[in-house]
């Protein structure tokens, strides 16, 4: 079978908005040039679509024309290596997921324990933040939530306020096992970042680990989160102004 036509036998296999690469076909394509010069001829045609160079996909479409893949499958080269998970998709689109924003960003930003510059793939910028805890598949979404809490003043289209009222709502949907996992991570993170969390638990009645939150803090050090005062009554408990 030619190189051309075995990837389109391959390619009527893969799903729409997958993200795939040569190397995805030389299992049984020897010949890492034809298939090369094969996709790049199939991306002019229209056939597919190139995301970045050397990456493509089999774009879904709508009346409003191609869509661009899912986020995820733009950056799983660098989220998971081997079956081993290395990181996290968070920023933006993450709280855009968790009902904290309506803006979405061409920036993906991803949690990584090794962080590396920012770059270009495609029309997106792709950045990374440093996570200090062990990534693993179970703790990402609880590691998503610290994020978005250590970065609370920095998301767009909502308030503080705003912000810890769905914090509250989500954290109360978590289990007294979900709960421990997360103070357990969050030692990890700044102390501003603890402090809203106490306050935020203790607001909603967890109170089973608040203890180990107030141990890890300086119980003289402030913590400047204008707003949080407004939906939170337990804000003087945890030195938050």
């Amino acid at each position: 079978m030619k190189t051309t036509d075995y990837i389109r036998s391959m390619l009527k296999r893969l799903p729409r908005g997958y993200v795939f690469t040569y190397e995805d076909f030389l299992v049984d394509v020897k010949s890492k040039e034809a298939t090369i010069k094969a996709l790049n001829r199939m991306a002019k045609s229209g056939k597919i679509a190139k995301l970045s160079k050397g990456k493509y996909y089999k774009p879904e479409q709508s009346v409003f024309g191609d869509l661009a893949p899912e986020q995820y499958q733009v950056v799983k080269d660098l989220l998971e290596v081997n079956n081993k998970t290395i990181g996290y998709l968070t920023g933006l689109s993450i709280y855009h997921q968790l009902g904290l924003t309506t803006q979405v960003s061409n920036t993906i930003q991803i949690g990584k324990n090794e962080v590396r510059p920012t770059f270009q793939r495609g029309r997106y910028k792709i950045a990374f933040i440093r996570q200090k805890n062990t990534i693993t598949k179970e703790n990402i979404p609880h590691l998503q939530l610290l994020d978005a809490i250590k970065y609370v003043k920095k998301i767009p289209d909502t308030t503080i306020a705003k912000a810890c009222i769905r914090f509250m709502a989500i954290l109360k949907e978590k289990s007294i096992e979900e709960i421990k996992t997360m103070v357990r991570l969050s030692l990890k993170y700044p102390p501003s970042t603890r402090a809203l969390l106490g306050a935020l638990l203790q607001e909603i009645g967890e109170d089973k680990y608040l203890e180990r939150l107030q141990n890890s803090l300086n119980q003289i050090t402030k913590y400047p989160i204008e707003g949080v005062s407004q939906v939170v009554g337990t804000t003087d408990n945890w030195n938050i102004e």
